[in-house]
């Protein structure tokens, strides 16, 4: 079932489980544009049915918003013209390279190109994976791009991110909705997930600069501006207190700045700006 912003954006809902992300909908007078294409061909199948329900334009654009596969192995459903930017258009052109055969596949886990739950998915969602392919994309931008899909206009930047080097947004300036896809999140390397330390406040500043009411985030539920400016405040607080390599220095020195101990969000965050020291120590 989608999920109605207004009427002319919609999207599903994240399906931790099933490591599916939040797929977007919008819909302008003449075409309409999703954003991302799920971890599957079900799960953009699955997507497809509920477009279909609503009567609206035809797909013609599938913007993804990064490289990491539950956001494109879905792409060849569409039938429609793929966005990416420079750099996801790189690593999707390494996946256009692999074989989807149960030996490849472990084969890939094994030298860690992709995770178990990848591999799992692929089995169990793409059928006919002997004739599996993932299209190249057809729009490849630098920066940013627009797209007017009929009296209806979306901005697509590519920005700075604590998730990956090729994040890109999409922003819908008339009703103020912000698809940020998983730049908001951190990352993990070597087994340590973290929140890249110095690339949080140029993300913060690049999504901040857009006038928007509501944010929807890639495994998350929908947020307003209220509940956005909590979440960068924590990562804020929990940023300038982290330091060093210490967990208890960065807690201790937390609470020195801001006179009360730390919640729970903040003590995840604080942890994964320890991690980031620990990995730029080495």
């Amino acid at each position: 079932m989608l999920n109605k912003i207004n009427s002319s954006v919609y999207y599903m809902s994240h399906e931790d489980k099933r490591e599916r992300p939040v797929l977007g909908l919008v819909c302008g007078e003449r075409y309409s544009l999703v954003i991302d294409a799920g971890n599957s061909v079900q799960h953009a199948q699955d997507f497809l049915k509920e477009i279909e329900d609503l009567n609206v334009p035809p797909v013609k654009y599938v913007v993804i918003t990064h490289g990491h596969w539950d956001h494109f192995l879905g792409s060849q459903e569409f039938g429609a013209m793929t966005i990416v930017n420079r750099l996801t258009n790189q690593i999707i052109q390494d996946w256009r390279s692999y074989s989807f055969d149960d030996e490849s596949l472990q084969r890939y886990v094994d030298d860690r190109k992709i995770s178990p739950q990848c591999m799992e998915t692929i089995k169990n969602e793409v059928p006919e994976r002997d004739s599996f392919e993932i299209p190249s994309p057809d729009i490849i931008f630098e920066n940013a791009l627009s797209i007017d899909l009929g009296n209806k206009v979306c901005v697509l930047e590519t920005i700075h991110s604590t998730h990956t080097d090729d994040a890109t947004i999409v922003y819908i300036p008339d009703d103020k909705v912000l698809f940020l896809g998983d730049s908001a999140y951190g990352t993990t390397t070597n087994s340590l997930f973290h929140y890249k330390q110095s690339l949080l406040m140029p993300m913060i500043c690049d999504i901040r600069k857009y006038d928007a009411e509501y944010y929807v985030l890639g495994h998350e539920s929908i947020c307003d501006l209220a509940e956005i400016n909590l979440y960068w405040a924590e990562l804020i607080s929990s940023s300038k207190a982290t330091k060093s390599a210490s967990l208890d220095e960065a807690i201790e020195c937390f609470e020195k700045e801001n006179g009360r101990a730390p919640n729970d969000n903040e003590r995840f965050f604080l942890n994964a700006f320890v991690n980031d020291q620990i990995l730029k120590s080495k």
